[in-house]
């Protein structure tokens, strides 16, 4: 973890947030500025900067976020209607917070 990470900073409690789902691998809490009803970030506790640089034992990480995502859409009763999975990948494909992260949106109507 970073001391300047602000999703480090959430996972070690100094910003406080109400998680959806936690464990000793991943956390997640609703996106600060929504762009969907349901808008949520899975968030591993793991510091890893981008999926550039994921290492070959990062690998079952991923597959986790995204099991924790088809269960959060469940939980947010959205997994009938319909959801998207993002991960944003460096500037140039929209990354903003630099601890990789997946977005699970949906809710519309």
């Amino acid at each position: 973890m970073t001391n300047e990470c602000i999703f480090c900073k959430i996972i070690q409690g100094k910003i406080p947030t109400d998680f959806l789902y936690k464990d000793d691998d991943l956390v997640a809490f609703r996106d600060i500025n929504p762009q969907a009803p349901v808008h949520v970030l899975v968030v591993p506790v793991k510091h890893i900067p981008t999926i550039n640089v994921l290492a070959e034992d990062d690998l079952p990480l991923i597959g986790k976020m995204v099991a924790a995502a088809r269960d959060i859409a469940k939980n947010e009763k959205i997994s009938k209607s319909g959801y998207k999975l993002i991960f944003n990948v460096e500037k140039g494909g929209g990354q903003e917070i630099f601890h990789i992260h997946l977005h699970l949106v949906g809710g519309w109507k």
